[in-house]
């Protein structure tokens, strides 16, 4: 390779002064030699040039490769695959190497699956990966709801997710999942490693959580005092309080009857009284039950 470096100084050299011929002594010329992709790569890496310089002079290369692949026919695969490798490792030569990847937006546990899935490893030549490619293979990973991938280049590259969001622990037929704020599961969410997630129970919970999670949330005293939203015939809510009481909601206009319900712990304490159900099924009525026949503030025994 050294060679082509030679030949091409000696083309671009000034023209010397013609020396006087001497019969014997002339030498033939050098038979031209044809266009060696690879080795003028290397030649320039060799003459010390920036990446950037490397970088066009490369393209350059490119381009006589895709017109060699036009002219191959059926071998068009077969050489553009060849060529597309050559120049891998010639940029890779040029210090185009996998050198750090940033997962953006990602949590951990995401971020170890996205990783997993790329198969990425270091130094790797980075102009020859299929950001394409990989982009559909992070796509299927549970956690992902949308991801862009970026090469900066000489050595990085840029993982940016949408993660899905958490929302809810589903519980269902004897089993229980994470689902998202679309009521999707997430597969590989393990759901005792959120246990400040809202527990919802039933069929449809999970599609229905996300309208009535916020509504719940906006109000601390109630909020701070549920153990579990449950489904009743997938078209309203119970909510299942930690001191075992019951508040029903209409199946409609459930914002209306949580104001209902706060209005009324505000003035009577109500969610503090022990009631074993609270009835707002009825916008007109509110109606209690006392838990085992005990009328609220009653004492028993045991304090209960």
């Amino acid at each position: 390779m050294p060679a082509a470096v030679r030949e091409g100084s000696r083309v671009s050299a000034r023209p010397r002064a013609k020396a006087s011929a001497k019969p014997g002594r002339g030498r033939p010329a050098a038979p031209a030699r044809g266009p060696q992709p690879a080795g003028k790569l290397q030649a320039v890496q060799g003459a010390g040039l920036t990446p950037k310089q490397a970088l066009i002079a490369a393209g350059a290369v490119l381009t006589i490769a895709v017109s060699a692949v036009l002219g191959t026919g059926g071998r068009a695969e077969m050489v553009g695959g060849a060529i597309t490798g050559g120049v891998d490792k010639a940029f890779g030569a040029a210090g185009f190497r996998l050198g750090a990847v940033h997962v953006q937006g990602a949590s951990e546990m995401a971020t170890k699956d996205i990783l997993a899935v790329t198969g990425l490893y270091k130094d790797q030549p980075i102009l020859g990966l299929d950001l394409e490619g990989m982009r559909q293979k992070v796509m299927e990973v549970s956690w992902v709801e949308d991801v862009r991938i970026v090469r900066l280049l000489p050595d990085t590259l840029v993982i940016a997710v949408k993660e899905r969001k958490t929302l809810a622990v589903w519980q269902h037929a004897g089993r229980i999942r994470v689902v998202d704020q679309h009521g999707r599961i997430i597969p590989k969410a393990d759901p005792a490693r959120f246990p400040n997630l809202p527990l919802v129970v039933g069929v449809g919970a999970n599609e229905h959580a996300a309208q009535i999670l916020p509504a719940v949330a906006a109000r601390p005293r109630l909020a701070n005092r549920l153990e579990a939203l449950i489904r009743v015939d997938d078209r309203r809510w119970d909510l299942r309080l930690k001191d075992g009481s019951l508040v029903q909601l209409p199946a409609v206009d459930e914002e209306a009857a949580l104001l209902q319900l706060e209005q009324l712990d505000q003035r009577t304490r109500i969610l503090e009284l022990g009631f074993e159900r609270i009835d707002l099924r009825d916008p007109n009525v509110v109606a209690v039950r006392p838990r085992d026949g005990v009328l609220p503030g009653q004492l028993v025994a045991g304090g209960a």
